[in-house]
């Protein structure tokens, strides 16, 4: 596993995407590792509960309802809009929801967890400059909340052994990239040795 550059600061919050019902092996895009990587991050969340976000990929209700290619894009999953699918797909896994309270929930309805805003203006007012990153999936709304933390200058730290995806491939090739082409903005690290460096 990779090595911290130092240690993990108090004001560090711990960013978990997605980590939802519908992702699991129950629901209607399972990813395979979920409930491999879970047990990471209930302590990842356990650790520091009050400085937890976990956030919620939110489906529409139906395609028309978001713009371009979105709409496109639930024409062809329709069964996962919210006029088809069980409502408690869209629940954190249960594991998970016992944090609520202290752990705040963000919802969104795109990949990137900074696109609407909210995050941003909740870490600034946290005064945080660290993120701690678990969740689901690694090459889709990680990758695309990871490179935003990046844009917006935070020091992103990836729990390798917490995140996942249902593709064995594209994880591996994005753990690679983000050794070899983000090393100053990305650290790598396993949960346990996250843990053990962040001050409380």
């Amino acid at each position: 596993m990779g090595e911290l550059a130092r240690e993990v600061p108090s004001h560090a919050v711990h960013l978990c995407v997605d980590m939802q019902r519908m992702f699991s092996r129950d629901g209607p895009w399972p990813t395979p590792w979920m409930e491999r990587v879970l047990p990471n991050t209930v302590a990842l969340a356990g650790h520091a509960p009050e400085k937890t976000i976990f956030t919620r990929f939110i489906t529409p209700h139906r395609a028309s309802d978001l713009p371009g290619t979105w709409a496109r894009y639930y024409e062809k999953w329709q069964n996962v809009t919210r006029e088809r699918l069980d409502p408690c797909l869209l629940d954190l896994m249960p594991e998970l929801q016992q944090f609520v309270p202290p752990a705040g929930v963000l919802d969104k309805m795109v990949y990137s967890a900074f696109a609407n805003g909210r995050l941003h203006a909740e870490l600034r007012a946290r005064q945080c400059d660290t993120l701690v990153v678990s969740g689901s999936e690694t090459d889709v709304c990680v990758l695309s909340s990871v490179m935003a933390a990046v844009d917006h200058g935070y020091r992103v730290i990836l729990a390798a052994d917490a995140v996942c995806s249902s593709s064995d491939e594209s994880h591996d090739a994005l753990t690679d990239l983000y050794r070899r082409r983000f090393d100053i903005q990305i650290e790598i690290a396993d949960t346990g040795q996250i843990i053990g460096e962040w001050r409380r």
